[in-house]
């Protein structure tokens, strides 16, 4: 278990739930919302798994366009769980384009965090290793 990634996955679990619950607007809700939720897949398969950046975020992203495919062919209606609010919330109601698009760039924001993140973890351990 990765206790980074936990953490992170924890608090955007508790901003996902605080967007559902409090933000009715076009913009934070449907697309920040739908960042953060590549962001929550990611960082719960980072810390489940021993899996790296690349395969995490294919699976990810995977997951995200299954969903919003699911969407497209009328999921809740055809098993029944339209009415079922947590279903509801979880795999939302309504095909959008622009919500591929927003989990695409959910996934560039990763990247482009955890290569930073590497950098400088490596560049700590070399200046480390220079003091030794």
């Amino acid at each position: 278990m990765r206790l980074g990634y936990l953490v992170a996955a924890i608090v955007l679990f508790a901003v996902e739930i605080l967007i559902a619950l409090f933000v009715r607007d076009g913009f934070i809700r449907p697309y920040v919302g739908d960042v953060l939720a590549v962001a929550l897949v990611y960082a719960t398969l980072r810390a489940a798994t021993p899996l790296k950046l690349i395969p995490t975020l294919a699976i990810t992203l995977a997951i995200a366009f299954v969903i919003e495919i699911a969407q497209a062919l009328n999921f809740l209606d055809a098993t029944g769980l339209r009415d079922n609010t947590i279903a509801r919330t979880v795999l939302g109601g309504v095909f959008d384009w622009s919500d591929l698009m927003a989990y695409i760039a959910g996934a560039a924001i990763i990247c482009v965090i955890e290569r930073a993140r590497g950098r400088r973890q490596n560049g700590a351990r070399r200046s480390g290793a220079a003091l030794r």
